[in-house]
């Protein structure tokens, strides 16, 4: 498949890993990117820049393909500058950011050859990174997992949205984990698609608790929660009791410090690393109405993408009988 996408990044399918705080490690990615998509090394889940100059050199071990680094900045001020400098030192040439201001990550790069994707949820946001250098965008609708826009808009009117607002090309986010689904997002204007979910719900994902996976599995579109609602920072997860007790929270208070100790990425590992889901969240999106197992991270690819050809093909046959 052919698109400004898959020509910008260098891969052979214009599938973009999300990001996926503490689990987007080398395993994930280097699968991801040797199926034929653009896997991706979380930065800022790694404790130091030396843990990620370490993860990028373990990613470029296990393929010879590109990848990217995510840089999901918006983690209450944590600084993000040398984290940065250790992924462009190590040469990374993709990196993705998700969460607060981009433009410092971008004005970092200009005159480098790195790509630059980022994360939207509005068209307004969109035509910003455009603006300010993003050669491409990945908009993210509501269905989606983990942090989502304010605005609660779908997928499926987001995207032509912005695809008919800016010129650079635009990846879809948010309800993706089939074939089906990677044909709507291009019948709707798009020229990729990112996903988070679903992979985490693959063999490569070493990091992922099997009760995270399994809750994943059993759940259905409607075993879904948006918290941090009153914080003005909306994220979906899966339900758990941990999750519960969030929302609970959150109707007695919208203070941070009140919620922080229930919302931290502390609170988060207890379950997607420990699979403690009395007391941790995990992020998922609405996709998970369309997992049933757990597959390798090719027989993901050649599964979504043999469906591709297949509704292609059928497509084509309906238009020449009609």
């Amino acid at each position: 498949m052919k698109t400004r996408v898959t020509e910008l990044l260098q891969i052979q399918y214009p599938v973009v890993q999300g990001g996926l705080a503490y689990l987007a490690y080398a395993e994930l990615a280097a699968a991801v990117s040797n199926a034929g998509g653009l896997g991706q090394v979380t930065a800022m889940s790694l404790p130091s820049p030396e843990a990620l100059r370490e993860e990028i050199r373990k990613t470029k071990a296990l393929t010879d393909k590109p990848f990217g680094v995510n840089f999901a900045i918006g983690q209450h001020g944590r600084p993000y500058e040398h984290m940065l400098e250790a992924a462009l030192e190590e040469g990374v040439r993709v990196i993705s950011i998700t969460g607060g201001n981009p433009e410092p990550l971008i004005r970092r790069t200009d005159g480098l050859d790195v790509k630059k994707l980022v994360l939207v949820a509005s068209v307004r946001q969109a035509q910003k990174a455009e603006s300010i250098g993003a050669d491409a965008v990945m908009a993210v609708g509501q269905e989606g997992g983990g942090h989502l826009g304010r605005d609660d808009i779908g997928t499926f009117v987001l995207i032509p949205r912005v695809v008919d607002s800016v010129r650079i090309p635009v990846l879809a986010s948010g309800g993706i984990g089939d074939g089906r689904g990677i044909l709507a997002a291009l019948a709707l204007g798009a020229e990729g698609v990112e996903m988070g979910t679903r992979f985490i719900a693959t063999k490569e994902c070493v990091h992922a608790h099997p009760a995270y996976k399994n809750a994943l599995i059993r759940s259905t579109e409607h075993d879904t929660q948006v918290i941090k609602r009153t914080l003005g920072t909306p994220a979906r997860v899966v339900r758990t009791p941990g999750s519960d007790l969030i929302l609970e929270m959150e109707k007695s208070s919208s203070d941070y410090e009140h919620l922080k100790p229930y919302i931290s990425g502390e609170r988060n590992r207890l379950f997607i690393h420990e699979g403690n889901e009395q007391e941790g969240f995990g992020w998922a999106g609405q996709v998970i109405g369309l997992i049933d197992d757990v597959p390798s991270v090719q027989e993901l690819f050649d599964r979504m993408f043999q469906d591709v050809q297949g509704k292609l093909a059928f497509l084509n046959n309906s238009a020449g009988r009609s």
